[in-house]
């Protein structure tokens, strides 16, 4: 069995730990297996073709990853978009999700809990169905109609809380002392699934790295999960370098931005204000020291963007075919500030991490 590790003071973790006992820091693996081109399944259409590096055992699948990469020129730039949209319940999340409910179905559990703005509690619901395994998702009062009813659809038990977002993940927590938390936000195993979109990426673009990649950041996931692949790829040395990695943040919910731009190790802690681009309202970034320090070490930048220039960077996308959220919409809504630091003609990639088609209406 893979063995967990805490972070900071190193104490070795249980299977269902979500965070160290001792110290209450974030856990992370001991060690995990070299990237290997050769052990790739060619005939496998979704992330498990990388399955020979997960150390998870995959008792269910619903086809998530080997999203698509389209190219499209917007405002004279040409520019990459991952379309992680287009997973099985309409986000990024689904990569994670599928890689932390199959090891946590692999422990006997039949409940778990977990936190979400929306699209996480929708994964988490739908992948726990498929497993036989009951969820309550914790949401704010406040959030998306659309996202909840999703959510029920796929058969997560809803727990509404009032009052600011963080109140959800306190109420979570609580739950959590009894029950399994199937955390988006704090388990390794959501890391590990996100490390595929990076051999994805790498395969898609002709076995090579993009110059830069843009992508929403709240707890950074995904933008962790892709740092820690391409790294996977450069010490198996089919690459030269890990691309340069952006982080996008709404400026009414910035930590990393602020700690981006003072040289802070984490990002600092504040009240942060309600966006348009609510799947990234994140007051303390579970993982923001490791964001950071992937910032750095890739010579890339954390960015903020304000609220009217996200809804103007989804109804571009809208107009070249692509129904992002707000949240998504983030990474074009960056672009001017990106074209002074990725030069034309180097490869800029732009996630779109989730489906506009659940904030149609509005």
């Amino acid at each position: 069995m893979t063995t967990l590790i805490c972070t900071e003071c190193g104490q070795e973790a249980q299977p269902l730990d979500w965070r160290c006992t001792a110290c209450h820091s974030p856990l992370d693996f001991v060690e995990l297996s070299a990237f290997d081109a050769d052990a790739i399944d060619g005939g496998n259409f979704s992330l498990w073709r990388y399955g020979a590096m997960l150390p998870v055992e995959k008792r269910i699948s619903l086809g998530e990853g080997l999203t698509p990469l389209a190219q499209v020129t917007i405002d004279g730039r040409d520019l990459f978009l991952k379309l992680e949209y287009l997973n099985p319940t309409g986000s990024y999340k689904d990569r994670g999700t599928v890689t932390m409910l199959n090891h946590i179905a692999a422990q006997g559990v039949t409940e778990v809990v977990e936190d979400s703005s929306g699209n996480a509690g929708a994964s988490v619901a739908a992948y726990s169905s498929a497993l036989g395994i009951r969820s309550r998702i914790f949401v704010p009062a406040s959030g998306s109609p659309a996202k909840k009813a999703l959510i029920r659809a796929f058969g997560g038990t809803l727990e509404e809380v009032e009052g600011p977002q963080h109140a959800k993940t306190e109420a979570c927590e609580r739950a959590a002392e009894t029950t399994p938390y199937a955390s988006h936000a704090w388990s390794p195993y959501f890391l590990l699934g996100q490390m595929t979109a990076a051999y994805e990426l790498y395969e898609q673009m002709g076995h090579k790295a993009p110059y830069a990649i843009a992508t929403p950041l709240g707890h950074g996931g995904l933008f962790l999960g892709l740092a820690r692949g391409f790294t996977k790829l450069k010490d198996a040395g089919l690459i030269e370098r890990v691309p340069r990695l952006f982080a996008i943040q709404a400026a009414n919910s910035d930590p990393v931005v602020r700690g981006w731009e003072s040289g802070a190790d984490v990002p600092p802690v504040y009240e942060v204000q309600p966006t348009v681009a609510d799947g990234i309202i994140v007051k303390v970034p579970v993982r923001g020291k490791a964001v950071l320090e992937a910032i750095r070490e890739s010579a890339g930048a954390a960015l903020r963007v304000a609220e009217g220039d996200i809804l103007s960077a989804q109804a571009t996308l809208a107009q070249h075919g692509f129904i992002a959220e707000p949240t998504s919409s983030v990474t074009l809504a960056a672009l001017p500030q990106l074209r002074d630091m990725v030069p034309a003609g180097e490869s800029l990639v732009l996630v779109l991490t989730g489906n506009g088609l659940k904030n149609v209406g509005r």
